[in-house]
């Protein structure tokens, strides 16, 4: 009896189902197709981690004890350099490793000590992981257009994403200003995700980090922000990310974390500051995509869709004016497999989204089907 009542306090029974099994007779149909199946879901990298970085990795993987939660000297001198050269923040930045940036999204509102009777605000349209950190918590997890919407509920922590995932969507710095005092003004931490923003294809309109002064004014009070390696890099395999932003809120995390054993893993560590380091990996790796971008959206829209936002990121947020499984069909019937926007959130039902993480092979292939 016991154990019946434990299992069904689980937390895995509050959890949704895992969206991506309602693929799998689509997968099956783009399979079958006599040129096989190409696969634009899921936003994997698929080019080689660069040769700098498995160096480093490979000669740090004989050290035996643990690593530390935040790592040696180098590896905060090396995210620090990284913010100061891409953000603009001040070089002191307050900085913490994690176990890649999903662990992070779905721990932090408990981490931050949000709990039953408050609120966890997200997009409306977003990564699904926004919404399992609010349920975890034992939290209202709260989908809005803007965090703002959310004043009425009894919200502890916002979470912003821009470049945002699937939409590609990229904020102004007047409207992260506008954030920012709102957020202060309400007691609300605001975190940013901001795992895609050097990859910005709007040139009259880059994509701007929470970090940044012009959106702060030097203060980062309540501020977290959070990066990945893992598209930048393509270390999406090796889990590495960090957070920046409140010294006193990221001193907080660092003892919780410590506690919790969310440590790195020393060779990551070291593979971590190699690739900070480097930008030229960086910049080639951007131009791959670039070019894969250039490719897969002249077709879609040759091909009558409506491709919205993606001004910056890894996605074509793209639609038919029909419902998205109509559109994943419509796909998948010329053996290409794309996720369905519904995934993302109600209001992203008419929409697909198309990665550029497939090879130039894959991509070109894509595009000559949709011709």
């Amino acid at each position: 009896m016991a154990l019946r009542r434990l299992h069904s306090a689980s937390p895995a029974r509050r959890l949704p189902r895992f969206p991506w099994d309602r693929m799998a007779p689509y997968q099956e149909r783009a399979a079958a197709h006599p040129g096989g199946l190409v696969d634009l879901t899921v936003g994997a990298p698929v080019d080689e981690v660069p040769e700098s970085i498995r160096q480093a990795l490979i000669d740090a993987s004989a050290r035996p004890g643990y690593p530390t939660v935040a790592g040696p000297a180098a590896l905060g001198d090396a995210m620090r350099s990284w913010l100061h050269r891409h953000t603009g923040v001040a070089e002191d930045v307050a900085v913490l490793p994690t176990v890649g940036s999903k662990e992070l999204v779905a721990n932090l509102p408990l981490q931050l000590g949000v709990g039953p009777g408050e609120a966890v605000a997200y997009p409306e349209i977003a990564y699904p992981t926004y919404e399992i950190g609010a349920i975890l918590a034992k939290a209202d997890a709260v989908p809005v257009a803007d965090p703002r919407d959310a004043a009425g509920s009894r919200l502890r922590l916002a979470w912003i994403n821009y470049p945002t995932n699937p939409t590609g969507e990229v904020a102004s710095v007047e409207h992260l200003r506008d954030l920012v005092r709102w957020a202060r003004g309400s007691g609300v931490v605001l975190a940013s995700d901001e795992c895609y923003l050097t990859l910005g294809w709007d040139e009259e309109q880059p994509p701007v980090s929470i970090l940044d002064p012009r959106v702060n004014d030097g203060d980062l009070t309540g501020l977290l922000a959070a990066h990945s390696l893992s598209k930048r890099s393509n270390l999406a395999g090796y889990r590495s990310a960090f957070l920046a932003g409140d010294p006193a809120l990221i001193a907080d995390l660092l003892e919780i974390r410590r506690h919790s054993g969310f440590m790195v893993p020393w060779a990551v560590q070291q593979a971590t500051i190699a690739a900070l380091h480097d930008e030229s990996h960086a910049i080639e790796q951007r131009a791959r995509y670039e070019d894969r971008r250039g490719v897969l959206r002249g077709a879609v829209e040759a091909a009558g869709f409506r491709i919205d936002h993606s001004s910056a990121g890894l996605y074509l947020w793209a639609t038919r004016d029909e419902d998205c499984w109509d559109t994943v069909q419509w796909l998948a019937e010329r053996g290409i497999l794309a996720a369905a926007g519904e995934f993302y959130g109600a209001k992203g039902n008419r929409h697909v989204r198309l990665s550029l993480t497939a090879t130039d092979e894959a991509i070109a292939d894509a595009a000559r089907r949709l011709k």
